[in-house]
């Protein structure tokens, strides 16, 4: 070994090593760090810990919220499906008593058309019954008068009497009328 060597040691061993750890360096970072932990372990530890407990039982109290609001959703639609339900129920109780007091109301304007066309009918035949009555007055009374004037000038004397010309007419219509029986039978 040479000198030169040997003063490098030398100089070397007095220069403090960057890598070497001292042993007092050591304890003050230990306790340092104690020191560090204990202030987070009291201080910040439990700050967290009220967070977290606060967090946990707002998630929950969410939680059971939601659960409330969706049974509450759930009743409500049940309640709601009940109503419509009823409501549908009571819809077709309302159309099917429509329909029966549409068909009553049809019935009772058929019934009424009826006798409408009943009486209607009754009041036609009476009145063509007047008409025909009346008409064969008229007709007699006309075939009275050209009875009596042809009788009259067949006889040759005047039927001006009443009695006499009413039983001069009626003689003629029942004659008439015998003809026309006897017509109709031998046709």
């Amino acid at each position: 070994m040479t000198i030169q060597a040997m003063s490098e040691m030398h100089l070397a061993a007095e220069e403090p090593q960057p890598l070497a750890v001292h042993t007092s360096e050591l304890i003050l970072v230990i306790v340092v760090f104690l020191i560090l932990v204990g202030l987070v372990w009291k201080f910040v530890v439990p700050n967290f810990e009220k967070a977290y407990a606060a967090r946990t039982s707002a998630i929950e109290g969410g939680m059971k919220e939601a659960k409330e609001a969706q049974e509450e959703a759930r009743a409500a639609l049940e309640k709601y499906n009940a109503q419509l339900a009823e409501a549908r129920h009571e819809a077709a109780r309302i159309r099917e008593e429509a329909r029966e007091q549409g068909a009553q109301i049809v019935s009772e304007m058929r019934e009424q058309a009826q006798a409408e066309a009943d009486r209607i009918t009754s009041t036609a035949h009476l009145q063509v019954e007047a008409e025909k009555t009346q008409a064969l007055q008229q007709v007699r009374r006309e075939v009275g008068t050209v009875a009596t004037t042809l009788a009259g000038r067949i006889v040759g004397e005047s039927l001006e009497d009443e009695a006499r010309q009413r039983r001069t007419v009626e003689r003629f219509i029942a004659d008439l009328e015998g003809r026309d029986l006897d017509v109709s039978e031998v046709r």
